[in-house]
């Protein structure tokens, strides 16, 4: 990735008041001071006539930095196609917790000016590949920078699987479903779930049941190596799936086999110098601030 920033990718949450408030301002700010601006085609139609609307894939392929404006959920869509891309991304929070996304909406001037003149600090976030066999053949795959989750499709209700780590066999397990995290996702679902928080600097997945149907079973966390294997009972019904940052759902019948592993693909994210990852965990959970 380029130390300098020329084209700029501007994305956001669809149909959004404050998403749409925030675009249109940071459009005209990175206009005035002679960036190339790109905004997402979904987003671009609300902002008006004097804009180069395109693809997220361009923004992609053509962008040195994309600014995504809105949640997490939103810099996790964005994120699943950037990834492909030696792009970096930055985040402006129209959500609620917004552990992905930096900057604030209402005074994003100043710390985005420092970001723009090459004061930042980048970090690499490894996202997961999601693959769905049936009879060893590849039914349906896609990629995920949260989690993985095998679940039942429509009514919660328990099922049984086998879990497998690089082809060894850990436990079978009657639960309501596992989610495989890594550490971006550890502070989302499998946080929920009781799954520990892991830096996002490690290589490793956390692996958390969901509501299982034992006492002595206990998340774990595996190196990000690992090649895991959820072998789906043939006695569960048919309605199951395995859902991606909870987004993206692969249709899953019993008897399928799932392998989770790390992808080839990383996001890029971009955070200004004074971005501290423990004090975001401080400042988003609630945790107590020093003694003196």
């Amino acid at each position: 990735m380029k130390n300098k920033f020329q084209t700029i990718g501007l994305i956001g949450k669809p149909h959004h008041a404050g998403t749409n408030q925030t675009l249109k301002r940071l459009h005209h700010w990175l206009s005035v001071q002679g960036y190339k601006v790109l905004v997402e085609e979904r987003v671009a139609a609300e902002l008006g006539q004097h804009v180069t609307a395109v693809e997220i894939v361009e923004i992609g392929k053509q962008c040195d930095l994309a600014i995504v404006v809105g949640g997490d959920g939103n810099m996790l869509g964005a994120a699943r196609v950037l990834a492909r891309f030696d792009v970096g991304v930055i985040g402006v929070n129209r959500g609620n917790l917004g552990f992905l996304t930096d900057l604030p909406p209402d005074d994003f001037e100043e710390p985005l000016s420092q970001v723009l003149e090459g004061n930042f600090i980048t970090e690499h976030r490894f996202l997961l590949e999601a693959q769905v066999f049936r009879h060893q053949e590849l039914k349906a795959s896609n990629t995920a920078v949260n989690e993985a989750v095998l679940h039942p499709g429509k009514i919660a209700h328990m099922i049984e699987f086998e879990v497998y780590i690089d082809d060894q066999f850990m436990y079978s397990q009657r639960a309501d479903g596992m989610i495989v995290s890594t550490p971006t996702g550890s502070t989302a679902y499998s946080l929920s779930a009781g799954g520990a928080i892991l830096t996002p600097n490690l290589q490793a997945m956390i692996l958390v049941p969901m509501f299982p149907h034992t006492l002595s079973c206990r998340p774990i966390v595996v190196d990000a190596g690992s090649t895991i294997k959820l072998l789906v009972s043939p006695k569960n019904s048919e309605n199951l799936e395995v859902s991606c940052d909870g987004h993206v759902h692969l249709a899953v019948l019993p008897g399928d086999e799932i392998i989770i592993k790390r992808s080839p693909e990383r996001l890029t994210l971009v955070h200004p110098k004074a971005y501290n990852y423990f004090h975001v965990l401080r400042n988003k959970l609630g945790w107590g601030s020093k003694l003196f």
